[in-house]
């Protein structure tokens, strides 16, 4: 039976750890770091998303400004508002909620927002930093599942990471991590996905195998190497309830270690976005 590796515990002691961080910051400069959050049109999903990160934001002493935009909005209002944020010193994180509609186009907004207070690191300044070894920011899924393999002392060097999914998002910024020489990383990475030929051959061969293709239970035990450590990335509603990319009940029978959905990978996300801003205050509070 595989050990459970619980974000959502994880989750609540970084946000502690991040909460003592920021009194202090406050304290020593008299700035509170604040996130400001955007989100166009009546995304269901994006409200809930938006709202929690408002109310994390408020738990760990940082202010978090939300702007709520029209599903009409246009590309050029919506430039305009990332452009009147960018020059707000009191605003050091800045996150446009995704999707947005299909008049604006998606690249175009996360070009515009200011590299030094792009805290889901987006922006092909830090994607270049990040791939240089020497990230001003990290992306906060994949930096919650490196958390997570360090926090439980999983060995990451000389390991065979295979990643299902080439997202800009998850699957290209967690191999770039993965394979620079540091702490948490070390790996020898492969990515997958849906031209990739041969996949459960591929997927058997990992020692780290992370899941983010967006389908439900699409990995299977017959997938998954005897001992492998399995991180879901996936979150998707079905008709009965929340599944991730993992067929659960099968692979926790083969795997060493793997994450529950929910309370695996998305707890941390958040918390990895607070200590993101965090960050970008002290790199503002330099300047």
């Amino acid at each position: 039976m595989a050990m459970i590796l619980d974000g959502k515990a994880l989750a609540q002691t970084l946000r502690a750890e991040i909460a003592e961080e920021t009194t202090k910051f406050t304290e020593e400069t008299g700035v509170v770091p604040c996130l400001a959050a955007v989100l166009v049109g009546e995304d269901p999903a994006s409200q809930i998303y938006v709202r929690n990160k408002e109310t994390a934001c408020a738990k760990v002493g940082m202010g978090s400004k939300i702007f709520r935009l029209p599903e009409k909005t246009s590309e050029a209002e919506l430039l305009e508002l990332v452009d009147e944020l960018n020059r707000d010193a009191s605003i050091h994180g800045i996150l446009v909620q995704l999707p947005l509609p299909r008049q604006i186009s998606e690249k175009t907004i996360l070009d515009a927002v200011s590299a030094d207070k792009d805290v889901d690191a987006f922006h092909p300044t830090n994607v270049g930093l990040i791939l240089q070894g020497r990230p001003r920011f990290l992306p906060c899924t994949p930096f919650g599942i490196q958390e997570l393999l360090k926090r439980y002392e999983i060995p990451t060097s000389g390991r065979h990471v295979v990643i299902v999914g080439r997202s800009d998002i998850v699957g290209k910024p967690m191999a770039a991590m993965m394979v620079q020489r540091a702490e948490g990383a070390d790996a020898t990475v492969s990515i997958c996905h849906s031209r990739t030929r041969n996949l459960p051959e591929l997927t058997r061969q990992a020692d780290i195998l992370i899941a983010a293709v967006g389908r439900p239970k699409f990995i299977t035990s017959d997938m998954v190497k005897q001992g492998a450590v399995v991180v879901d990335v996936g979150i998707n509603r079905t008709e009965s309830g929340v599944v991730g990319d993992v067929d659960f009940e099968g692979v926790k029978e083969i795997a060493s270690a793997i994450t529950p959905v929910p309370g695996g990978v998305g707890p941390l996300t958040i918390a990895m976005l607070l200590g993101n801003t965090l960050k970008a205050a002290k790199y503002a509070s330099m300047k």
